[in-house]
């Protein structure tokens, strides 16, 4: 299936099928025909996958990154862009990422800032970064102060998810990309029950579907697109501790838990009632997603990473779900966040 993201002369499509991969040279020949030279970014343990075929059809270069999120940092962002400078690109060649959602924001942040902008196709190998990092044309890496806070939009020519690659992922991958799918299940109002009848590929179809619609409009997150970010202002308190203490934590398991806790918030505020707390909670279990938050993470900790999240205006900002649908929630009182975070952590 090939599912558009509408953007006037930077629209491209997400392709999701097996093998799709092997559109890369023909893509490369059709949406940029005078690029002579590409660098494929991704991790020396990918190059050792048995799928690795990636081709081209034009000088290609390579450039290896750490895995993960220690990818994602100034100084791993300043090689990669010495290298693309050693392998003399041009402004008409290209960056092909291969890999995950952390390979995928930091190859983006490259090439949108090489030469002040140069072309990019996602080849994402996971199934994170298949509904959610390669798609919108968000990049970025991490700072001390907090994820994903220095970056810029760049959108790719197009998006190339080979439902081949996904069969490969192991069950903890699966389950790290299922929280971004969950999150659209959710915002879709799509219910617990519907979760049998579906399979991997229709769930990897509704998530970019639904991304790609709300990217269509509203490319720089100054509307719809921040609804994106259910469950994400916990989630990334939470992966911003870890990574801290030296125990990073999975993406999916961190937005199935700040999910959890949102949906309590609403209810807090009056926004929702039990029968919504109870089925978002049986979509996450259905999603084999019902985590709570570690226990070694203080209360007063996450508030305040909370407090520096990228959607917040020096305040706690959250979306929330309502009876009439989602909304971005800012100047929460941080006394009614805490009450809340305690009476979930005490639940558990």
């Amino acid at each position: 299936m090939n599912i558009p993201v509408n953007l006037g002369e930077r629209s491209y499509e997400v392709v999701v099928e097996a093998g799709a991969r092997r559109q890369l040279a023909g893509l490369v020949s059709r949406l940029a025909p005078e690029a002579q030279a590409c660098c494929i970014i991704t991790s020396e343990r990918l190059l050792t996958e048995g799928w690795f075929d990636v081709d081209s059809g034009i000088n290609q270069y390579t450039i290896t990154v750490p895995d993960g999120e220690e990818s994602k940092t100034i100084e791993v962002l300043g090689e990669v862009l010495e290298q693309l400078a050693e392998a003399k690109l041009s402004r008409k060649d290209l960056v092909i990422s291969v890999g995950g959602g952390a390979v995928t924001d930091l190859a983006g942040f490259a090439a949108a800032t090489y030469l002040r902008g140069i072309s990019i196709i996602h080849i994402p190998t996971t199934l994170l970064a298949q509904v959610d990092a390669a798609i919108g044309g968000k990049t970025g890496i991490n700072l001390a102060a907090g994820k994903n806070l220095a970056g810029a939009f760049h959108q790719p020519l197009a998006v190339l998810c080979d439902l081949e690659v996904t069969t490969t992922l192991p069950p903890e991958e699966i389950r790290s990309g299922l929280g971004e799918v969950a999150k659209c299940w959710l915002l879709e109002g799509k219910s617990s029950s519907e979760i049998i009848s579906s399979t991997p590929q229709g769930f990897i179809e509704l998530a970019v579907g639904l991304k790609a619609r709300i990217v269509s409009g509203d490319e720089r997150e100054s509307g719809a697109r921040a609804l994106l970010n259910y469950g994400h202002t916990l989630a990334h308190a939470i992966e911003k501790l870890a990574l801290a203490q030296g125990s990073p934590i999975r993406h999916g398991e961190a937005v199935a838990i700040g999910i959890r806790f949102a949906i309590r918030l609403a209810s807090a505020l009056g926004r929702v009632g039990d029968d919504e707390v109870k089925e978002t909670d049986l979509v996450l279990a259905g999603f084999d997603l019902d985590f709570a938050i570690p226990t070694q993470f203080k209360t007063a900790d996450l508030i305040q990473a909370m407090s520096h999240d990228k959607k917040a205006h020096h305040d706690l900002t959250f979306v929330l779900a309502s009876r009439e649908g989602f909304s971005v929630v800012s100047g929460i009182d941080r006394e009614i966040v805490t009450r809340t975070l305690e009476e979930f952590r005490r639940d558990e």
